[in-house]
């Protein structure tokens, strides 16, 4: 695939390509992505809110989204693993879709029979929530695997803007659409109505029906390759010795947490030092859970030879077709490419308010507005990958987030003034789309596709590791240097990314 980073298509064939069947399939799977997601985080807080849930429990409800940053974990069961019955019916991509579609369905529903002011009920309602994280992040790794697989590498600029088009629509329809409709039923600070949000979470339950009418009407890929066939008997011992490094991660964690806040006490909750708290729970749990699988194999709950397809093979695989410094290369241009907007957006809502805008302008132009831009910019993306060739407007999207980052200086100086804040938020979605969309388009052309749904997991999880980490520092560069040395910050992160693009085109040209 890789001869394929640098060709170039006519305007012709690269319009034409957005007619393409698949193209539109996912379109509509992304917007059964997109759905999710905000109903874990701001819609699902903005709910506990008003039923008068106090800050901190609420937060702890962000955490039935961290399905999204482990998913590599058990890609490799959707990667081998078949579904009694639906498998033979559907194949093994659709399987997945149907059943992780239909988990995401029943969570919302579940979520919306919860009255979340009756505190008895809350068990229920953050059961629903991590039901729909573990779901979603399902369904976005059978997805990720079935773009790979469902079209050739020149036509995966297109796939990509078209998910990425319909997951933003999907955002927009359970982000400002389900705050809408729940305002238009009666419900508010200060007059929380249950009711409002039942029907309005079982209307986001029944938009789920287009990503499922999708899967049944579409075909099963034809590019995949069929990895080593184990016993039914064997897969379900590889699901056991699953659960249990996943029950033994859950209960570590779980186990830690009054030291935890004992630790916090000592050093007086200073954020650093709470922080470095949190994340070195989080390694000793993953570390526990890791021995956990290690103990599995040794006293054959399940077989090495299946750990070794489904998990070693993948990572062997990459390393091997690029070669040990080319793979390095690699994977330092994955976890680096997006850390110049990441970091910025974090403090980005913050900066808004500082700046003295209101909820409703910041809605308006950032939910809205903004989210038009990205889909735009998505399309853009997505012609110019296959018009000029995935590297060069993978550099051309880095560079442009570099300047763009440089924009939000003239907010720091215009203050509150709603027509720079809306030129500000066209050009930093619109090149947000456009870099978005020419990575995935790039991590899709990297992948074996013996183990689509692995190795995309991992670069997907790996995207965003080093970036979200150094984010959280982002609120204390701004307390210490001010919002315009922190966007000069923000912008030179972004500089050794162009010379990593430059340098990874170079090495895989020389692979050719």
């Amino acid at each position: 695939m890789l001869k394929n980073l640098n060709d170039q298509h006519s305007w012709r064939e690269s319009l034409a390509a957005a007619k393409h069947r698949q193209v539109l399939n996912m379109l509509l799977l992304g917007f059964s992505a997109g759905l999710p997601i905000l109903l874990i985080f701001s819609s699902l807080s903005l709910w506990l809110r008003e039923a008068g849930i106090e800050k901190s429990a609420v937060t702890y409800f962000s955490w039935a989204a961290l399905g999204y940053s482990f998913k590599f974990v058990w890609a490799p069961l959707v990667d081998c693993l078949p579904i009694p019955l639906l498998t033979r019916w559907l194949g093994l991509r659709r399987s997945w879709l149907l059943v992780s579609q239909i988990g995401v369905m029943l969570a919302i529903t579940l979520m919306a029979f919860t009255n979340p002011e009756v505190e008895s009920q809350l068990m229920y309602m953050a059961m629903g929530a991590v039901l729909l994280g573990f779901s979603s992040a399902t369904q976005d790794i059978t997805i990720d695997a079935y773009r790979i697989e469902a079209a050739s590498a020149d036509m995966q600029g297109m796939m990509t803007a078209s998910y990425v088009t319909g997951y933003r629509v999907g955002m927009i329809v359970a982000g400002a659409g389900a705050l809408y409709l729940a305002s238009y039923l009666g419900t508010r600070m200060g007059d929380y109505r249950y009711d409002a949000w039942k029907l309005t979470y079982h209307m986001m339950s029944l938009f789920m029906l287009v990503g499922i009418l999708t899967t049944l009407c579409m075909e099963e890929p034809i590019n995949r390759v069929k990895n080593h066939v184990f016993l039914a008997r064997d897969y379900l011992r590889l699901v056991l010795a699953f659960t249990l490094s996943l029950a033994a991660f859950i209960t570590c964690f779980w186990l830690t947490k009054d030291q935890a806040s004992t630790m916090k006490a000592f050093f007086n909750h200073a954020n650093f030092s709470s922080f470095l708290i949190e994340v070195a729970r989080l390694f000793f749990a993953g570390w526990f859970a890791f021995w956990v699988a290690k103990l599995a194999v040794k006293f054959k709950v399940v077989e090495r030879k299946i750990i070794e397809v489904s998990y070693i093979s993948p990572i062997k695989s990459f390393f091997e077709n690029y070669g040990m410094r080319t793979a390095w290369l690699l994977l330092a241009l994955i976890g680096l490419y997006r850390i110049s907007d990441i970091v910025l957006g974090v403090i980005s809502t913050v900066f808004y308010q500082d700046m003295g805008f209101t909820k409703n302008e910041i809605a308006e132009a950032v939910k809205v507005f903004g989210l038009i831009m990205t889909i735009v910019g998505a399309f853009l993306g997505g012609i110019l990958a296959m018009r000029i060739g995935v590297m060069r407007i993978l550099f051309i999207g880095a560079v442009l987030v570099v300047l763009t980052n440089l924009l939000f200086i003239l907010l720091v100086y215009s203050g509150h003034n709603l027509h720079v804040l809306y030129f500000v938020v066209a050009a930093d979605n619109l090149v947000a789309g456009i870099a978005t969309s020419a990575f995935i388009a790039f991590l899709s052309s990297l992948v074996d596709v013996r183990f689509t749904a692995m190795q995309y997991a991992m670069f997907s999880s790996l995207m965003t590791l080093i970036p979200k980490l150094l984010a959280g520092y982002s609120g204390s560069i701004v307390d210490s240097l001010g919002y315009t040395s922190f966007f000069i910050i923000a912008s030179c992160i972004g500089l050794p990314v162009l010379i990593l693009v430059y340098l990874a085109n170079k090495s895989l040209k020389i692979r050719t």
